[in-house]
C-alpha cells in the first residue's frame, strides 16, 4: 500500500462544517450523505427491490430518508466473510412541531412544540430560530394526483423562545427550570400583524378575478379548521415552491439559524449544534468514501466495509428506522444471501463481523472537573474515546478495545478511555442494542466534546481529523488484523 500524504486537520474540519450547515435535521443529513455517496460512485439500491450485488462495487440504501446504510464489497469477498461496520446516528435533541402546532395566546401567534430527546432546553431560549424538515406534497398533473416527499428549510429566523425578564422572576438565577409544556413555545408573530398580512393577501387575491375569489373564499372557510398557522404554512410553501393547500403533512423541527463555525482564539474548536452525533456520522461516512475511492482500494479486501447511520437514537432507537429495528440484520442478511443460497451462512457472517459504535463522548469540563472519574478524563485533542461500562451500558470488552487500540497504535493515532463515576448514571448508545440484537462484536467509541445536548456544542478540530483517520484505518486494516486474534478457537 502506497504511503498516504498527511491529512490537514483544518481541511477535514472545514468539510465537516459544510456537512453540518447542510444538515439541520436527520432528513437533511441523509440527503447530504446521499449526495456525497453518489459523487463517490456509490449506487443507490432499494429495500423494496431485489438486490443484484457484485464484488468490488459500492452501494447504499435509505429507510424513511432518516437512516442510511452504505457499503463497499471487497473484490475477494465470499459469502460468510465478515462485515466491518461503523455505526452512528443522524438525530439530535430538538424541539419538534406538534401535529397541531397552532397556538394563540395574549395577542401572539406561537408554534406548539414537543421535546425530542434529552435536550438542555434552557439553551433554546433567546435563540434566532427557524424550521426545517420534510413535507408530503400533493401534485396534480394531467388530472392525476400523486404525493411527493420534499425537504424544506426556511433560511431566515422566523421565531424565538423569549425568556422572562428578571424583574418578573427575581429567583431565576437560583435555578432556571422552564416548564417544557408552557414555556417552550416559540413566538412566530403578533396576532395584529398576522391578521393585517392576511387581509392584504386576500385583497390582492380578490382583485385578480372571480375565479380566484371563489377559491379564496373556500380557502378562508377551510382555514378555520387549520392545525397550523396560515403564516407558517405560507412561509413553508414559499420555500418549497408550492401552494399552502398542497401541503398534506409534515415533520418539522425548530432549528438554530446560527451557522456552524471553526472558532476559538487558536481556531481549534468547532462551535455548532448537532455535533452529537453528526460528527461521528460525518467522520465515518468520509472514512468509508476515502477508504474505497481508488481502483485498488478493494483489491485485497475479503470482507464488506459498511457505515450505518440510524435515526431515533436519542429516544431509544425503537422505531422502524432505529438501531433497534431489523435494518442492520436485514442488510447483513441480504448482502450475504446475494452470494449464497445457504440461509445458515449469515450466522457465520455475524461472528466474523465487527461494529464500531461511534457516538460522541464527554470531554473533561474545566469548570466541573469533579464530574469525571479521576483516572478517566478524556481531553480535547486526545483522539477517540473508548467507552467502558461493567454493566453493559457500553458494549466494549477487552477484545474489542484491544482491536481498536491496535489500529490506533499502528497509525500513530491517540486514543483515550472513559468510565463514568460509580455515583453517576451512565448513558448508552446503539452499541449494546446492536450487540445484543444482532450478536456482533462491538466497541463503543466517540470523539470528546463539551456542552452535549445543548443547542450549541463544541469539539476540537484535531479530534475530527483523528476520528476520520481512525475509522479509515479500521476499514483498511481490520480484515488483516482479525485473522491474528483467537478467542473462541
Amino acid at each position: 500500500m502506497a504511503k498516504e500524504s498527511p491529512i490537514d486537520a483544518n481541511s477535514v474540519a472545514a468539510d465537516f462544517v459544510d456537512f453540518l450547515n447542510a444538515s439541520p435535521t436527520a432528513f437533511h443529513a441523509v440527503a447530504e450523505a446521499k449526495n456525497r455517496l453518489k459523487s463517490a460512485g456509490f449506487e443507490q439500491i432499494s429495500e423494496r427491490e431485489d438486490w443484484m450485488l457484485q464484488v468490488g462495487k459500492k452501494y447504499f440504501f435509505t429507510r424513511n430518508h432518516s437512516t442510511i446504510v452504505a457499503f463497499a464489497i471487497g473484490k475477494k469477498y465470499v459469502a460468510g466473510n465478515g462485515i466491518y461496520i461503523v455505526g452512528a446516528h443522524t438525530d439530535s435533541p430538538c424541539l419538534k412541531l406538534k401535529p397541531a402546532s397552532k397556538v394563540s395566546k395574549g395577542g401572539y401567534l406561537e408554534v406548539g412544540v414537543q421535546t425530542y430527546g434529552g435536550g438542555l432546553w434552557h439553551t433554546w431560549f433567546d435563540r434566532d430560530l427557524t424550521v426545517a424538515g420534510r413535507m408530503i406534497l400533493k401534485e396534480v398533473k394531467d388530472g392525476s394526483t400523486s404525493y411527493s416527499h420534499r425537504l424544506v428549510r426556511i433560511e431566515e429566523p422566523i421565531m424565538r423562545v423569549p425568556t422572562l425578564a428578571i424583574h418578573l422572576d427575581r429567583g431565576v438565577n437560583d435555578g432556571f427550570k422552564p416548564n417544557t409544556q408552557t414555556h417552550l413555545n416559540p413566538v412566530l408573530a403578533t396576532s395584529v400583524k398576522a391578521e393585517l398580512d392576511k387581509v392584504i393577501a386576500e385583497i390582492g387575491q380578490l382583485e385578480t378575478g372571480p375565479g380566484t375569489k371563489a377559491k379564496n373564499l373556500n380557502e378562508r372557510a377551510n382555514s378555520e379548521n387549520q392545525k397550523h398557522h396560515t403564516l407558517l404554512l405560507k412561509h413553508l410553501a414559499t420555500y418549497a415552491g408550492c401552494q399552502s393547500d398542497d401541503i398534506c403533512d409534515f415533520e418539522l423541527q425548530a432549528c438554530d439559524t446560527q451557522p456552524s463555525i471553526i472558532a476559538g482564539a487558536m481556531k481549534e474548536f468547532i462551535f455548532s449544534g448537532r455535533l452529537d452525533n453528526l460528527c461521528m456520522s460525518f467522520c465515518s461516512l468520509k472514512a468509508l468514501i476515502d477508504a474505497t475511492s481508488s481502483e485498488s482500494s478493494l483489491e485485497d479486501e475479503t470482507g464488506v466495509r459498511m457505515v450505518a447511520l440510524f435515526d431515533h437514537e436519542e429516544v431509544g432507537s425503537n422505531s422502524a428506522q432505529g438501531a433497534g429495528s431489523p435494518v442492520m440484520l436485514d442488510a447483513l442478511s441480504r448482502i450475504t444471501n446475494s452470494f449464497s443460497t445457504n440461509e445458515k451462512i449469515i450466522e457465520k457472517t455475524i461472528q466474523r463481523s465487527f461494529l464500531v459504535s461511534a457516538d460522541m463522548a464527554h470531554a473533561l469540563h474545566p469548570n466541573y472537573m469533579d464530574k469525571h472519574e479521576e483516572n478517566h478524563q478524556p481531553k480535547m485533542h486526545g483522539g477517540l474515546v473508548i467507552k467502558h461500562n461493567a454493566n453493559q451500558r457500553y458494549a466494549t470488552n477487552a477484545v474489542t478495545s484491544f482491536i481498536f487500540k491496535e489500529i490506533a497504535l499502528k497509525h500513530n493515532l491517540p486514543v483515550q478511555d472513559f468510565v463514568v463515576r460509580n455515583d453517576m448514571p451512565c448513558g448508552s448508545t446503539i452499541g449494546p442494542i446492536l450487540a445484543s440484537g444482532v450478536g456482533i462484536r462491538t466497541v463503543d467509541v466517540g470523539a470528546p466534546q463539551l456542552s452535549m445536548h445543548s443547542i450549541r456544542e463544541m469539539c476540537a478540530v484535531d479530534d475530527v481529523r483523528y476520528s476520520y483517520e481512525h475509522f479509515k484505518a479500521f476499514f483498511q486494516e481490520f480484515s488483516h488484523l482479525d485473522h491474528k486474534i483467537a478467542v473462541d478457537a
